[in-house]
């Protein structure tokens, strides 16, 4: 069986890692050369994503295809689902690579999210109520890791804005940051890894643990979101929610990651079964392992020039280093993570 995946980074180099232990082959498309998962897969395809010649011959090479990241131009995935089923569906691309769509969809289920407002031709400045402000500007499309936003105390740095482009989230005061990894089968069963305690430093993940130390009705709501969500998506893989708890200990979603999730590294060592084994094994249509956490963990992203260190460190008793393999050490630049579990 071989298995597509759009994207090269390391969530698609750790697919390829997992699928090798369950005897699936894994074919990578990917824009870049400098691309860490074709070092790991079967084989590989190295081209834009308009290519559509190179996309047929890597749609004939493959049974099942997914996508490690959200970004892949909607009008790609759509075209390859036409000739082979994508998982996800394309039509949750569509959806969450727009931060408008995304919320309105989370709200429109009854989920809460941090108040927000779209900046359009309808929403000028002076229309914006000051208690709304301090707020945060985020573009729609794109960003990640931080990119694309900025602090907005005053309603005059929301001038001359383009129209469409932006959402203004209220700021509020978070209190704890948690995900909660869901995957779901093509028989629509469908099982959540409990909730994992996540730190951000410069907006960038810097630290998980597992599992999250919570109040037991935010850990329920927490699953019963996600798995709402999921199911309403119609979603076939495994998908990321990530939340916002208050100072009022009142729970939000933030955004959704339709993949496999940085936070969830730490199931590779701390689950029977990990993220990028279960969403293989729903994407491909294979038997189904229910997630069952075996430790305690924590994981720790290695950014930047810090991974020399780590490349040449003995690694501790019960410590799981995972390199990437990426040539450029760039400040903010995710190299590798660590992880560690408790006997």
């Amino acid at each position: 069986m071989k298995l597509g995946i759009l994207g090269g980074g390391q969530l698609g180099m750790m697919l390829c890692q997992s699928a090798q232990q369950i005897q699936i082959k894994t074919i990578i498309y990917s824009d870049t050369t400098d691309s860490p998962a074709i070092n790991f897969s079967d084989n590989h395809f190295i081209s834009n994503y308009d290519d559509y010649a190179q996309i047929d011959k890597f749609i004939n090479e493959c049974d099942y295809i997914t996508f490690e990241f959200e970004n892949i131009p909607f009008e790609t995935l759509k075209y390859i689902d036409k000739k082979k089923n994508v998982f996800p569906s394309p039509t949750v691309n569509n959806i969450i690579q727009d931060r408008l769509t995304e919320k309105e969809f989370i709200n429109s289920l009854g989920i809460d999210t941090v108040p927000f407002l779209n900046i359009s031709k309808d929403l000028t400045p002076s229309k914006i109520d000051e208690g709304f402000l301090p707020s945060i500007l985020k573009t729609r499309r794109m960003g990640y890791d931080g990119k694309g936003q900025t602090v907005i105390c005053d309603k005059k740095s929301l001038e001359n804005l383009d129209q469409d482009k932006y959402i203004l989230e209220k700021k509020i005061k978070i209190k704890q940051e948690i995900s909660v990894i869901t995957v779901r089968y093509q028989d629509k069963s469908l099982f959540s890894y409990l909730p994992i305690d996540n730190t951000h430093k410069n907006q960038i993940l810097y630290k998980s643990i597992s599992p999250a130390v919570i109040d037991d009705n935010l850990r329920d709501k927490a699953l019963l979101w996600s798995k709402k969500i999921i199911k309403s998506l119609n979603y076939i893989g495994v998908i990321c929610v990530e939340f916002f708890i208050d100072e009022n200990n009142k729970l939000y979603v933030n955004e959704l990651a339709p993949r496999v999730h940085n936070s969830g590294h730490l199931t590779i060592e701390s689950y029977n079964i990990s993220q990028f084994e279960s969403h293989i094994r729903a994407v491909c249509n294979l038997t189904k392992v229910e997630p069952q956490i075996q430790h305690q963990a924590e994981m720790t992203n290695i950014l930047g020039s810090d991974i020399s260190e780590y490349r040449t460190a003995k690694v501790e008793r019960n410590n799981f280093f995972h390199d990437y393999f990426k040539n450029e050490p760039k400040e903010g630049r995710k190299m590798g993570h660590l992880t560690k579990i408790k006997d």
